[in-house]
């Protein structure tokens, strides 16, 4: 059965960023890497990816932080709410916030990313499946290419600019 196209908006919790985009895929996943975990204060992040041309910005844009070697991450600069996620070079991908979506409830998780940084403690297993950073090849070109080809990413350092 194929998808249904939706419409979707959201923004920053203060109104000063707004965005609209249409999307086929409902497909979202919980990040759980220590950068994730940092960047929002909490044990996961929660996104989707999309194509940056797909997002048209209605309000303000997200200002950015280099949060790695490899990657930025946009967020409101009024209030802080994060907004997206995008390997440094990566045209064709980005991925934006669950959380920011007006209707969050219109995407549907469909896996773990980062899971060697889960906190099991906190984490109720929900049956999907899990993977690591290094499985992920676009993630292990991206770690290579800024840290050398004989470097083996894993669980993420808490030190600035890894």
């Amino acid at each position: 059965m194929a998808e249904e196209t939706l419409t979707l908006r959201g923004g920053c919790q203060c109104g000063a960023v707004r965005y609209a985009l249409r999307v086929e895929n409902h497909d979202a996943y919980y990040c759980h890497c220590r950068m994730c975990q940092k960047a929002f204060g909490n044990l996961f992040g929660a996104f989707f990816a999309v194509p940056p041309r797909d997002v048209e910005w209605e309000r303000g844009g997200p200002a950015y932080f280099h949060s790695s070697k490899i990657a930025r991450r946009g967020f409101c600069r009024e209030c802080g709410t994060p907004l997206t996620f995008e390997y440094l070079g990566a045209e064709r991908k980005m991925d934006l916030t669950v959380g920011s979506l007006d209707e969050p409830g219109r995407m549907r998780p469909v896996g773990h990313f980062g899971a060697e940084s889960i906190v099991e403690p906190f984490f109720t297993d929900d049956g999907l499946p899990r993977s690591r950073t290094e499985d992920s090849e676009e993630f292990v070109e991206q770690w290579r290419a800024a840290h050398g080809t004989g470097s083996v990413p894993g669980p993420l350092s808490d030190s600035p600019g890894s």
